[in-house]
């Protein structure tokens, strides 16, 4: 990550890093903070940033059987500056590096038989491989009788990639929750507002729906129920991973039996933990972190 705010990388300047990443590595890890069981299929280069990620994750208690080493490409990699007005430049090393690789192997099966939730990343979905092995998953848990979640995690412009569109719009046809970022709730439908939108995910069959509005709170939609709930205050210095640990909160409390409403508060105290420290997985909590925010902003108010 760069230290100071610009317009690229085409000049020299201080970096800070490395962190572990990526997103779905980010949600999973706060998933096991949460204290769920729960594991992650990837695969990482034999090199010192997959060691690092691995080790990270195993530390925080996610299963990493799963997750390959490859001898021959290097662990996928983001640099990453802020812009003046907070918006972000990427170079990204993903398409061809190890991840790029990930593959459904004896260790994953093992994993997708043993597990009751399947949570897919729509980032994640670059390639026809990874497309088709996340099919197959979601599959092979539905079957089991599980529920599937889908954060589609995307830009616009890459739905201009017909396999990227095509695969979005299955996962919609699978998933129970999902969780777009604001403008994303759109993105996948004809719909002309978000209320329209809402209407026609859910007549998909999608069960719940979470939209993520950052500084504005975060709204829940199902068939019977709506609710919009407020951010909890927060000092911005790193907003990256923030979605993802909203997004692993809200889903492992649905999974632990909470409520929607708590849930949903729950991960918008997850959300400002994660904004309040640099690097995109060193602000994951724990639920005594949690609560504590939660008791602060009733303190407070």
């Amino acid at each position: 990550m760069a230290e100071q705010p610009g317009f690229g990388f085409m000049e020299p300047f201080a970096l800070r890093g490395p962190f572990p990443s990526g997103a779905p590595a980010i949600f999973i890890d706060q998933v096991a903070r949460l204290g769920q069981e729960c594991g992650l299929i990837s695969c990482v280069g034999r090199d010192d940033f997959g060691t690092m990620n691995i080790e990270r994750l195993r530390q925080d208690g996610v299963d990493v059987s799963a997750i390959q080493v490859s001898a021959d490409h290097a662990t996928g990699s983001a640099f990453v500056r802020y812009r003046p007005d907070g918006e972000r430049d990427f170079v990204y090393n993903i398409r061809n590096a190890a991840c790029g690789q990930t593959q459904l192997t004896d260790d994953a099966f093992r994993l997708l038989d043993d597990a009751r939730h399947f949570h897919v990343m729509g980032s994640s979905l670059f390639s026809f491989r990874i497309i088709h092995a996340a099919t197959t998953a979601l599959r092979r848990v539905k079957e089991n009788g599980g529920t599937i979640s889908f954060d589609p995690n995307i830009r616009k412009e890459m739905l201009d990639i017909p396999e990227m569109r095509a695969a979005m719009e299955m996962m919609l046809q699978y998933c129970d929750i999902f969780l777009p970022s604001g403008p994303e709730l759109m993105m996948l439908t004809e719909a002309n507002t978000e209320d329209d939108a809402v209407r026609e995910i859910l007549g998909l069959g999608v069960k719940e729906i979470v939209v993520k509005r950052g500084s504005r709170g975060a709204s829940y939609y199902s068939a019977d129920q709506t609710l919009h709930l407020p951010p909890f205050m927060a000092e911005e210095i790193d907003p990256t991973g923030a979605g993802d640990c909203f997004g692993a909160t809200f889903v492992t409390c649905r999974l632990q039996g909470h409520m929607p409403e708590q849930s949903l508060r729950y991960a918008n105290a997850s959300g400002a933990l994660a904004v309040s420290v640099r690097g995109p997985m060193e602000g994951v909590s724990t639920f005594q972190q949690l609560d504590a925010v939660i008791a602060q902003a009733v303190g407070v108010a």
